[in-house]
């Protein structure tokens, strides 16, 4: 089993020093990096399984980070080190959809748990989504494209898109309205009513082509949400 790689973005030398020993100690290959702007390059690039991520830094953000992996990359783990004092910055961070928060100062123990709790969130966690298969057609989900095998095409909004590749990484998956709220939405379930997931399924169905009536790739499970599981 290929080891779980973590970029660290925190400009305290000490900090980021503990937090890399640690991590290496532990198991996991570490990248690092001591500012925002080699930070949000190297986030946007890629080629890691999750993000511990500063606010305060020097260069871009860790909010303008975050908000631009949140863009390009959709599914990755981020977890926030923060300061005490930053509380608002937090919960910001969460809005724009971090999956924890460490508050400085924090013990290698605490670290490690929220770590491995954020990795361990499998049935949260879907694939990256590209290219779904639908009957009849195909959905380009980097154009927002479903294209038809007749040739017509169907444009799909920004959040249709994300709903879409949220639903399709998770196939065959009943996957609450609640947490379609946190983490397409990025919303907290309990202030906003989930109504608004039904009609944003109901406008994809139109589009995908889907029987309202009796769907066959946006399945309604009773009690629970929405499946993707196409016939």
């Amino acid at each position: 089993m290929s080891k779980k790689r973590v970029l660290v973005v925190e400009d305290d030398a000490a900090i980021r020093q503990g937090i890399v020993d640690t991590l290496g100690f532990s198991d996991y290959e570490v990248l690092s990096a001591d500012n925002g702007d080699d930070g949000m390059r190297m986030a946007v690039q890629g080629g890691y399984d999750l993000l511990l991520l500063d606010l305060v830094l020097p260069g871009h953000s860790g909010l303008e980070i975050l908000a631009e992996v949140r863009t390009s990359r959709p599914t990755t783990p981020v977890i926030i080190l923060s300061a005490l004092g930053d509380e608002r910055d937090r919960i910001k961070g969460l809005t724009l959809g971090a999956d924890d928060y460490v508050v400085k100062p924090f013990s290698v123990k605490e670290l490690m748990a929220r770590i491995e709790a954020v990795l361990r969130r499998t049935p949260e966690r879907p694939k990256d989504v590209a290219h779904v298969k639908i009957p009849g057609g195909m959905v380009d989900l980097q154009r927002g494209e479903v294209r038809f095998d007749g040739g017509e095409t169907v444009d799909l909004s920004e959040r249709e898109m994300e709903l879409l590749r949220y639903l399709a990484g998770n196939r065959g998956r009943a996957i609450a309205r609640e947490e379609i709220l946190r983490r397409v939405w990025r919303l907290d379930p309990e202030h906003i009513e989930t109504r608004t997931i039904d009609m944003h399924v109901a406008r994809l169905r139109e589009k995908l082509g889907d029987d309202t009536a009796q769907p066959h790739i946006i399945m309604t499970v009773r009690g629970k949400g929405y499946k993707f599981a196409p016939k």
